[in-house]
């Protein structure tokens, strides 16, 4: 029934740098024959081998930074190791060749720079790296460096290493202007040192992200509220080292804070989560409305049909959750939306997978909001409890393990199903009837991520890992 559009499996792989030891020694046996007279032979002496000492990715704490004087305003030099990754906190410099200075204290081995980079989605860094011992005689680390453009979180800077306290970064303007600005610096002592930086999804591992666009909890163009990532830029490649990038087992990472930018005054709550966008780019649609870029229930007119990007839907995705919340108030604690369906202002449904601090495995549930007047919500529990005091759910899925979800559309029932290898799959269905999802003026979109459902927790984060997201409706095309 349905026509299928981009398959969305996510194969990476991230740098990452293996240590070894090695050592050699002993002594050399052989039989000599004696001579007559007896001949005094020295003993053979074979030195150990050195160990081969491997780079341990150590992070430096740097004991003060300093510019040449050209700081602009409140965005001095400190602002680039306070620890706040906030676009406001950042140091900047107008003209090229101004230079912001390093001080490691004492002699390090350094081989890498993590650096968060102000508008790193919307324009490319232009930059040398210098180190010193002395602060007076420089050697080049990197010539010609150029930031991605695409990242608003830390990219990582590979150096030729070298043994210095000063790190010299000269920067030389942007694409756009002649401004330097760097939200935040780490160094560290070797290349790769951090294996969640990485450059960005490939393309050529089939990677296709033009059916989504991003929420990231994020502030960068002082709105207000959290950032969208747009469908261009997504499918171009932006990654976020804090909130979205790859996983070393081939996934996308996306992690949420407990607080943070949220996408509109009416939610309480923050998120990293992918919004179908039926569009692919094409900014002539609104995001919003019965068309091209959204779908209907197929139990709407044939107009609405018409008029909408696709006609029912389902919804195939792989993942892993990987982190919980373990504190806060006590029916928030440990849980997470990580899919949804939307509609204009409701939601037919959200997909739950809960784990409380004294479980070993999560229960999975979904909620029904109907559109009509004082409905209560509808909870059908399809693995465990979502009770706030649940025993261990004896066949429930432990964090880190991978499942998969399947969420069905076909005119008003809602088919959701619960996919894990080995064992049967856990099917539910609710009948939508009566919910008024299916008059002409609704659409609808789905959704899927980390809709971090705990904000009272003290400050922790929760963690899931895609590896499969497939979309599908009736008479929609991927070329529209």
């Amino acid at each position: 029934m349905f026509r299928n559009s981009s398959l969305y499996k996510v194969m990476f792989s991230l740098p990452f740098i293996l240590l070894t030891a090695c050592g050699g020694g002993g002594s050399l046996v052989s039989d000599i024959p004696k001579a007559t007279p007896p001949v005094e032979v020295p003993p053979v002496v074979v030195e150990p081998e050195a160990p081969i000492v491997g780079c341990q990715n150590e992070q430096y704490a740097i004991s003060a930074v300093t510019d040449d004087g050209t700081f602009d305003g409140d965005y001095e030099p400190k602002n680039a190791i306070d620890g706040d990754t906030s676009s406001d906190s950042r140091w900047s410099s107008l003209g090229t060749a101004n230079s912001l200075v390093l001080d490691l204290g004492s002699d390090k081995s350094v081989g890498s720079l993590k650096i968060k980079w102000h508008d790193g989605p919307s324009r490319q860094a232009n930059f040398e790296v210098q180190t010193s011992t002395d602060n007076n005689a420089w050697n080049d680390v990197l010539k010609e460096g150029v930031s991605s453009g695409k990242h608003s979180g830390f990219e990582q800077v590979d150096l030729t290493e070298s043994v210095a306290r000063y790190i010299k970064i000269l920067g030389l303007g942007n694409n756009l202007n002649d401004w330097n600005s760097i939200v935040e610096v780490e160094a560290h002592s070797c290349e790769g040192a951090d294996g969640q930086i990485i450059d960005e999804f490939p393309n050529e591992l089939g990677i296709e992200l033009i059916d989504w666009y991003l929420s990231v909890p994020t502030d960068e163009d002082n709105n207000g509220k959290s950032d969208s990532i747009k469908e261009i830029d997504l499918a171009a490649g932006y990654t976020n080292s804090e909130f979205f990038y790859a996983s070393a087992d081939g996934g996308i990472v996306m992690r949420s804070p407990s607080y943070g930018f949220k996408t509109s005054t009416n939610t309480k709550y923050v998120r990293v989560e992918l919004r179908e966008m039926l569009r692919r780019g094409n900014t002539g649609y609104s995001t919003q409305g019965v068309n091209k870029n959204n779908w209907v229930f197929g139990s709407t007119s044939g107009t609405a049909q018409a008029n909408a990007g696709g006609v029912d839907g389902e919804l195939n995705v792989t993942l892993a959750v990987n982190e919980v919340t373990t504190t806060g108030e006590n029916y928030q604690i440990g849980r997470l939306v990580i899919g949804q369906i939307h509609a204009n202002d409701d939601e037919p449904i959200r997909l739950y997978y809960r784990k409380l601090p004294g479980n070993d495995k999560g229960s999975i549930y979904f909620a029904h909001e109907s559109r009509v007047e004082n409905a209560d919500e509808v909870y059908i529990e399809m693995i465990g409890s979502r009770d706030n005091s649940a025993s261990n759910p004896a066949d429930g899925i432990a964090l880190n393990e991978r499942f998969s979800y399947r969420i069905n559309v076909e005119s008003n029932l809602l088919t959701v199903t619960i996919i894990r290898e080995g064992k049967d799959d856990v099917v539910a269905t609710h009948d939508m009837s009566d919910s008024l999802f299916d008059q002409d003026d609704q659409y609808q979109y789905f959704k899927v991520g980390v809709y971090h459902l705990n904000n009272s927790s003290d400050d922790e984060f929760a963690q899931a890992t895609f590896y499969e997201i497939r979309n599908s409706h009736s008479g929609y095309a991927d070329s529209e």
